[in-house]
């Protein structure tokens, strides 16, 4: 069977594996395959897992928080913040359910710190409004 080029690049690297025989991943629309000689094509892959297929039959996984993907019948270019690879689907699945907790404290840690923020700007303007209706007596 013939293959193609997989592309992975992030914020921070990039990755060439070459010889890639299938893909699989998910997008909007639901779970798709690629294979080689599949028509150029183009999505934005949701966040989760996708997996691919080399020459000699062994799946490996990739952990995505969200890409965009490229396939021009040669190569197929995943495009993301971040990712990661490994070829045990416990490992990744643990790591990537991990770097979602993270994810989601940090989005908590954030929220918390704009109403911090947005109850102190509150509490500012009405010193100030005070302050202003105090000098007009």
């Amino acid at each position: 069977m013939k293959g193609f080029t997989l592309r992975l690049l992030d914020a921070t690297r990039s990755e060439q594996l070459d010889e890639v025989v299938s893909f699989v991943g998910a997008d909007a629309s639901g779970s798709f395959g690629i294979l080689a000689g599949h028509a150029p094509f183009i999505t934005a892959l949701r966040m989760g897992l996708a997996r691919f297929r080399g020459r000699d039959g062994r799946w490996r996984y990739l952990a995505l928080p969200e890409a965009v993907l490229r396939f021009d019948g040669r190569e197929l270019v995943l495009g993301t913040r971040r990712y990661l690879l490994g070829e045990d689907l416990d490992q990744i699945s643990a790591a990537l359910r991990e770097r979602l907790l993270v994810e989601e404290r940090q989005l908590q840690d954030t929220r918390r710190s704009l109403r911090h923020m947005e109850e102190a700007l509150m509490k500012r303007m009405w010193e100030l409004g005070r302050q202003g209706m105090g000098s007009l007596a």
